[in-house]
């Protein structure tokens, strides 16, 4: 089950050109030198002397990534090539289909809702919409190595091992040497082309001891992470592939998958000559006969083949691209301060903006761990998007949004749909879900409520870097139907007099009965948020102010107060002592968001609550940048630093997020986005801000902010 790309922004497609047109004019410190961005990110490249079994290093694009182990390619480490089309399912139960699934009814309100929690009558329905369909392993690219002995070479076998990906070109540059004679390689993505180019010196190409091959893995969804790796490879009569040569230097692969069919295209430099492993059914091999040197490229495509570009131009283009991405929108240099911890901080800065760009720049909103394996079977999850994305926003990247931000657009329909077979307004957006925008099954997906205001926020971002008409009518029908589905969704309580949200309810932290939560903090603020952001388009746009947002903004149930304290929602009993861990919603409010319906003393009462009790070893990484967002908007500029370089907040050598706690996938990407956003307002600012340079960074002199092409957050 290929998804065909799909460009859901007529931007979406623009190389470089369109990265630095896109930019908008942004807040930037002018009262220093420019910022010398390639000794910035120069500093923090990224360096190996043996390969993690868990993470690769990665080239890519955002759309297509290929993980590497020391070697440069995936020779002892079957990692990861991986694409946002790439997508696989499995055989349906027999007899069944998605259609069958009816969920189970729950009470709100008095009327009976079928939310797809689950389908007694179907279990085994429910989970494979829940395995189904899951990203797919294109590709295996390795070497073959041969010791002198004919035995194949393994990593203990290898010496002098030294890696280094430069970050300013997104090369990965390998070397060791093999019974003492030297190897060297390397590897490059194309920019805007799912192209991967290898390029392999050694005399061990000319002696026959050195090929490289590539092979292809079955696809399944496996279990609900499949880390480090993805597919399967004891499934050879599964699966089919298909070898066509095109003269003496090109070759095309397709790969046939149950419904899912995929092609792979070979360039490389002759005299070298591709065959047909014949102990592994869908390996092939490129020998050098008799040449020293290596160089090929593989592109994949979900369409025809089309020749791949030949390897030195790949490493041509991704020269000059990466370049310019670097010189692109924002920057952060922390090399002035007096803080012992600032190259972690700029480390953690410079190598996320590396790997969101590897990873989460796709035509689809990325799943949790990126493209370097599956969690949750590689779906992605709409609450989380914000996380994943909202930072480019801030660091004026908007190309790289842009290529997702079409994802509303496309599920209009659908999640219009989903709000009327509900009983709603406007259009309910799906949680767990993949490019049908089909929801998986579960109690959370089915009854999460905080992604339905993000197109709204993302709206007002956009409108704010480009106000103009074109931006207007690009977001009208999106924000108006998710601002319908709010209203409706808020429930008039005749013996209160007032609008409430729930039950029932999934709050954002997930662990409280949906049946018992009633007016959750963070989701009312939200909701607030959205629908007087909804107004304001309305004027924008020389309309009226809807009477119906205006009649639930007026009767909305005020934030819950406990103690002195805003808790999880209204009535819920030992939020701090039984309900600390995890995410710590209520301080959300005023940090990912502005506070609308926020008590400034109440949430400052709350987050010193927080701070007493929470088990900070069961946060998971995006919780520190909400944390640290907070404390920024409360003015305690030192904690909002401390929150960023906390030592459950953790990053890999690689710079991939750790996911922190056991239940998510590793890497955690919303981590990274958390990171790059709330660093952004903390040198930026934000709505009401105070005015000074770098206001969320102490101003004790410990901490010198250099920045450069930032915008403030809301």
């Amino acid at each position: 089950m290929i998804k065909r790309r799909v460009v859901l922004q007529g931007i979406g497609g623009l190389g470089m050109a369109g990265l630095l047109a896109r930019a908008p004019s942004a807040h930037a410190d002018t009262s220093t030198a420019a910022i010398d961005r390639r000794a910035l990110v120069g500093r923090h490249d990224i360096e190996r002397t043996a390969s993690d079994p868990d993470l690769p290093v990665q080239v890519g694009n955002g759309r297509f990534a290929f993980g590497a182990d020391i070697t440069g390619l995936q020779t002892f480490l079957p990692f990861a090539t991986m694409s946002d089309w790439g997508w696989h399912e499995d055989a349906l139960p027999p007899g069944q289909t998605p259609a069958d699934y009816v969920g189970e009814a729950w009470d709100t309100h008095g009327r009976p809702v079928y939310y797809w929690t689950n389908d007694p009558a179907h279990p085994q329905l429910n989970q494979w919409l829940r395995e189904n369909p899951h990203r797919i392993n294109l590709a295996r690219i390795g070497m073959r190595l041969l010791r002198s002995d004919g035995q194949e070479a393994t990593e203990a076998d290898l010496t002098d091992r030294y890696q280094r990906l430069d970050l300013w070109s997104g090369t990965l540059h390998s070397r060791f040497v093999l019974e003492g004679v030297p190897v060297t390689v390397e590897t490059v993505c194309h920019p805007e082309s799912d192209v991967v180019a290898v390029r392999v010196d050694s005399p061990l190409v000319a002696a026959s001891r050195l090929s490289v091959f590539i092979d292809f893995p079955y696809a399944t969804a496996g279990s609900k992470f499949s880390a480090p790796f993805v597919g399967v490879w004891d499934r050879p009569d599964a699966h089919e592939t298909q070898l066509r040569l095109r003269g003496s230097h090109r070759a095309d692969i397709t790969h046939h998958l149950d419904a899912t069919t995929y092609h792979a295209s070979l360039v490389w430099q002759e005299p070298a000559q591709l065959a047909h492993d014949a102990t592994r059914p869908h390996r092939y091999v490129l020998d050098g006969r008799g040449a020293r040197r290596l160089e090929v490229a593989f592109g994949f495509s979900p369409d025809e083949p089309h020749p791949a570009p030949p390897a030195p131009a790949v490493s041509a283009v991704a020269a000059e691209w990466w370049p310019r991405f670097w010189h692109s929108g924002g920057a952060i240099d922390l090399s002035d301060s007096a803080d012992p911890r600032w190259m972690e901080f700029e480390r953690r800065i410079v190598r996320s903006q590396y790997t969101m760009a590897v990873n989460e720049a796709g035509a689809w909103p990325p799943q949790e761990s990126g493209l370097v394996n599956n969690g949750w079977y590689g779906a992605f999850h709409m609450e989380m998007y914000w996380w994943h994305a909202a930072h480019y926003a801030l660091w004026n990247r908007w190309p790289l949004l842009d290529r997702s931000l079409g994802v509303y657009e496309h599920f209009l329909a659908s999640a219009r749909d989903r709000a009327r077979d509900q009983g709603y307004r406007g259009a309910r957006w799906p949680k767990m879900t993949s490019p049908e925008g089909r929801e998986a099954p579960g109690q959370a997906n089915a009854l999460l409520l905080w992604q339905q205001p993000h197109p709204i926020f993302f709206a007002e971002l956009d409108y704010r870097a480009h106000p103009n008409s074109n931006t207007l009518a690009k977001w009208r029908e999106v924000i108006f139907a998710t601002a319908d589905f709010l209203a409706s969704y808020a429930f008039y309580d005749s013996a209160t007099r007032r609008y409430v949200l729930g039950p029932p309810l999934v709050i954002a932290n997930e662990r409280p009965n949906p049946r018992m939560t009633i007016n959750p903090t963070f989701e009312l603020s939200y909701c607030r948020f959205a629908l007087r952001i909804a107004q304001q388009w309305r004027r924008r746009l020389g309309l009226a102010p809807d009477p119906t947002y205006a009649d639930v903004l007026a009767g909305l149930a005020p934030l819950p107060v406990q103690d002195g304290v805003y808790v999880f929602h209204e009535g819920i009993q030992d939020m701090w002592s039984r309900w600390n861990s995890n995410h710590p919603d209520p301080v959300a409010a005023y940090g990912m968001l502005p506070g609308d319906g926020v008590d400034v003393p109440t949430m400052r009462d709350t987050a010193q609550r927080v701070y007493g009790t929470w088990k900070m070893n069961n946060l998971y990484g995006w919780d520190f940048a909400l944390l640290a967002m907070n404390a920024a908007r409360l003015g305690d500029p030192d904690r909002a630093v401390d929150f960023l370089l906390h030592e459950q907040f953790r990053f890999t050598d690689t710079g991939h997020p750790a996911s922190g706690v056991s239940s998510v996938p590793s890497p955690y990407f919303p981590s990274a986005g958390g990171l790059l956003y709330a660093a952004a307002m903390m040198t930026a600012g934000w709505d009401g801000a105070p005015k000074a340079t770098a206001p969320g960074f102490p101003s004790d002199g410990r901490w010198t902010v250099r920045s450069e092409g930032l915008s403030p957050a809301i």
